[in-house]
């Protein structure tokens, strides 16, 4: 095969497995490129959403699933002996943690297991998990050599991480700049191939491995900043110091300070979990990821002292967490979409439920909770309604996800003490008490 040629002449049939937050936008991409696009998911539910022309996301829209389907450029199926069909597989599978916080890379393996018998050659295979550096060496290409397959000759093998921000209204898939490694350099050419029909910049990279460890090290730096301003946020609260008018000050600085925000503990697929990938394999290697780790340690306490400010809030009005109506202000990790990934309202659910709060949750964009995997017990559970009669009622609410969507000044208006962990009440007049945490 030809990479530039069957790619340039949009003949190439991609394939897409996971047909999520990374998969669906990908799926779309390519068919809005003129390419006939395969998408593969386990979920009967997603790929019969899909053959009806329906995003079951709601920052994505259904039109262009309509026009790709009238234009029968788009499919999808839980078929997975179809993958013979395509001409590149692009893999967007879950890479979450174990309860010991270690990479659970079973949705990749199985997937690699299930797919690869039915590959033809010259096929381009990418994953594009967020994983540690050597997880396409250690688990791809073993898989397609057991399978006769040749990276570079017979198959065409690369790693191109995902780098979707899910409601992002300036980036989405497409110009996002693309970095991708391949095994080979025949491998890379296929990979620069595959993404440059889609998306507007791709960055070569001299293998999966630098590949890898980039997406890693975008996350890190995120999960490390945001780990430095939770804890000089106590420190400030402590001192009776607004956090949020110190990096106001401070990002007037232009040049050498990048603002970064606190909140009730960090949410989505990658932030919690990217960056111990990376201290699990660097124990391979004798190194001992301090820094990393004490980021990690100080975000996850987050939830825990949000709960403590709230009780702390709750007795100087006389009352206990025991018997109190909490409400929590969003589900989403992030604002102004339907992403529950990892949110920190799931530990805040379970820590006031735990203390006897008669906890519940409002979320304009999330109706229902959906499944999850280490939250099983809140699946089902609906959002209160936006209204007077049920916030005022509430001794407390905790604004746990900063919506445009929600009415603040309702809010400061209807209920009677607000814990705001996103400084989403400043600026807003009203009766009710507000405490940052």
């Amino acid at each position: 095969m030809n990479p530039d040629s069957i790619f340039l002449n949009k003949r190439a049939i991609i394939g897409v497995v996971g047909l999520g937050y990374v998969g669906l936008p990908l799926l779309l991409a390519y068919s809005a490129k003129g390419f006939r696009v395969l998408g593969f998911d386990i979920d009967h539910s997603k790929t019969a959403k899909i053959l009806k022309g329906e995003s079951y996301i709601e920052h994505i829209d259904s039109i262009p699933l309509v026009e790709g389907l009238s234009n029968n450029l788009i499919d999808a199926t839980t078929d997975f002996s179809r993958v013979a069909e395509v001409d590149a597989l692009i893999l967007c599978l879950p890479t979450p943690l174990n309860e010991h916080f270690e990479p659970d890379l079973s949705f990749v393996r199985e997937t690699l297991d299930t797919v690869i018998p039915h590959l033809k050659p010259g096929t381009v295979l990418s994953l594009e998990s967020t994983t540690y550096p050597g997880t396409s060496t250690e688990e791809i290409l073993p898989r397609v050599e057991e399978r006769g397959l040749i990276a570079g000759e017979s198959i065409y093998v690369v790693y191109s991480p995902e780098r979707e921000d899910p409601g992002n209204a300036s980036f989405a898939a497409t110009n996002i700049p693309k970095v991708v490694g391949g095994f080979t350099p025949a491998c890379l050419e296929a990979g620069k191939a595959l993404y440059r029909a889609a998306f507007d910049q791709v960055v070569p990279v001299s293998s999966p491995e630098v590949a890898e460890l980039t997406k890693l090290l975008e996350n890190i730096y995120r999960a490390v900043n945001i780990g430095l301003v939770n804890e000089l946020k106590k420190v400030a609260d402590a001192m009776k110091i607004d956090i949020w008018e110190v990096i106001s000050a401070a990002a007037t600085k232009p040049f050498g300070f990048t603002p970064f925000y606190p909140g009730p503990g960090l949410g989505g697929h990658c932030i919690p979990i990217d960056p111990f990938y990376l201290t699990w394999k660097a124990r391979e290697f004798g190194i001992h990821t301090r820094f990393i780790e004490l980021a990690g340690e100080v975000n996850r306490s987050m939830p825990e002292y949000v709960v403590q400010r709230t009780m702390i809030a709750l007795n100087e009005k006389g009352k206990a967490v025991k018997g109190s109506k909490v409400i929590l202000l969003g589900l989403a990790y992030k604002p102004d979409v339907d992403d529950m990934r990892e949110s920190p309202t799931f530990e805040l659910l379970d820590r006031f439920s735990e203390l006897g709060a008669e906890v519940s949750f409002y979320d304009p964009h999330i109706r229902v909770v959906g499944p999850t995997r280490e939250h099983q017990n809140w699946q089902g559970m609906e959002s209160i309604p936006w209204c007077e009669a049920v916030i005022s009622e509430a001794e407390a609410v905790v604004i746990v996800t900063h919506h445009k969507a929600v009415n603040y000044s309702e809010l400061s208006s209807w209920a009677t003490l607000i814990i705001d962990t996103r400084n989403a009440m400043s600026g807003i007049s009203g009766t009710a008490v507000v405490r940052k945490a």
